[in-house]
């Protein structure tokens, strides 16, 4: 629940939204004068105002009812500030009766869909419905309210004026005594503003330093998780860092999907995948694995970090659904570039980035500027072909040493073999020469400390030596 991250730091700048889905669900029957609607969109707007609004942030929409309902801003239709507040001065009343559970109910089944921009459901993603009435709902409110707050929908009640106080009670979730609000009347609605901005408020460990991270620390909601610099890992105990990045790594495969790789050898690249995941040490703190398909279209099967056991990725690489028509690498590589290996799609700062390329035939469009790209960015790029693939290619899309990073079969069946000869392999093993090396340092310091020590002794015998034939000489 939204009020359990409740914190009163905004005004200190260490807080910052919770990602939530939010749908403000207002009366305007006839009850409410135009000047109170007007009250209400100032509200509104400037709950909006606190809000981390965007696409990967929090997402607004409204639903405006009276006998009927209209859905005035969807979730999907606005992701800044500035274009949400100006729907919303837009907005009319309807100025009819106050049919609040048909609201309730547009809201569970349309605002909240993904078709209107919802996202699905998640930990990490709030569902919340804030309702501003003024008066008696003229249908029934307890049965749908409650089928919201079981579909994960946490819900506010504002009343204003002459509101039965019962009935928001019946829509609120609980604990009521922060779910119900009561104002006098519209002119004064304005005060719940602070209210709602705290309410979405959440507190960033990481900017008080309330966390044991040794390099990074990366806020998320009432809580934080640490991360690495570029070329360390996060070690088991999720807070330390390894020069070594064999323990956590991110791995996309860019699948060929196109026409002519035809339909069973598909299913065979599938078993080609999976070949690979089942060498992988796949967990929450180690190997991530993401998949995307493209052929004349680019297409993400799954993100990173979706599939967090072998059993669960093999089974959605299973299901993946061959797309057929062209081949367009480049598209795709630059699909790996822009939207892969983002934090959005579930990639972790600091830890290393593979991407396994497979195709069977010459790209249709320019691979070139991506491919290089991808390893300027510092992702470590195999390239695997199969059939009409062309070498040159392949190697101008893998990481050096080329001969270690891409692979060629005329047959499809030999994939097999790719796969136990494909080894990720980030960390480099100790070289024990380095600590030889070492030892022989230290050893070369010891001989010459106690060559100093000696020509000390040396030298304090010699001056003994010289004061005592002063003074016979004197």
């Amino acid at each position: 629940m939204i009020m359990t991250f409740l914190c009163l730091c905004a005004a200190a700048g260490l807080c910052k939204t919770r990602p939530t889905d939010l749908i403000f669900i207002i009366d305007s029957s006839r009850s409410v004068r135009p000047s109170e609607f007007e009250q209400v969109k100032v509200f509104l707007a400037k709950v909006i105002e606190g809000l981390d609004v965007g696409p990967n942030a929090t997402r607004v929409g409204v639903v405006n009812y009276a006998s009927r309902v209209k859905n005035e801003v969807s979730l999907k239709t606005h992701r800044t500030k500035a274009g949400l507040v100006k729907a919303v001065t837009k907005i009319e009343p309807l100025s009819t009766g106050t049919m609040t559970g048909l609201a309730i109910q547009f809201a569970l089944n349309v605002a909240f869909s993904e078709g209107e921009g919802a996202r699905v459901k998640s930990p990490d993603i709030s569902k919340v419905a804030i309702i501003v009435t003024d008066g008696r709902p003229q249908d029934n409110v307890k049965d749908i309210a409650l089928r919201a707050r079981e579909a994960g929908i946490e819900i506010f009640a504002i009343g204003v004026g002459r509101v039965d106080m019962s009935t928001l009670k019946q829509m609120a979730s609980d604990p009521l005594d922060d779910h119900v609000d009561y104002v006098e009347s519209y002119s004064v609605i304005e005060k719940l503003t602070k209210k709602f901005q705290e309410a979405f408020c959440v507190s960033d460990l990481c900017a008080t330093g309330d966390h044991d991270c040794e390099q990074v620390c990366i806020s998320s909601p009432g809580s934080y998780k640490c991360a690495c610099k570029d070329g360390f890992t996060l070690m088991d105990d999720g807070r330390s860092c390894s020069a070594c990045s064999n323990s956590a790594t991110d791995v996309v495969f860019l699948i060929d999907g196109s026409k002519s790789v035809r339909p069973e050898n598909f299913e065979l690249v599938k078993k080609w995948i999976n070949q690979i995941i089942d060498k992988l040490d796949v967990s929450d703190n180690k190997a991530h694995v993401g998949l995307v398909q493209y052929s004349s279209s680019v297409r993400q099967e799954f993100p990173l970090g979706r599939f967090n056991n072998k059993k669960d990725l093999k089974d959605a690489v299973k299901k993946m659904a061959y797309m057929e028509r062209g081949t367009m690498t480049g598209q795709a590589l630059r699909y790996l570039l822009d939207n892969s290996f983002n934090a959005g799609q579930g990639a972790r700062p600091g830890v290393a980035k593979v991407g396994i390329v497979f195709t069977d035939g010459r790209s249709q469009d320019y691979i070139g500027d991506a491919a290089r790209k991808a390893k300027e960015n510092g992702f470590k790029m195999y390239a695997v072909g199969v059939g009409n693939a062309v070498e040159d290619e392949l190697k101008e899309i893998a990481s050096e040493p080329t001969g270690e990073h891409y692979f060629y079969t005329a047959d499809f069946k030999a994939m097999t073999q790719i796969a136990k000869k494909l080894q990720i392999n980030i960390c480099q093993e100790e070289d024990p020469c380095e600590c030889d090396s070492l030892v022989k340092f230290q050893k070369k310091v010891e001989d010459a400390l106690q060559a100093l020590t000696k020509k000390y002794i040396l030298y304090n015998s010699m001056s003994k030596r010289i004061a005592l034939l002063e003074n016979k000489i004197v």
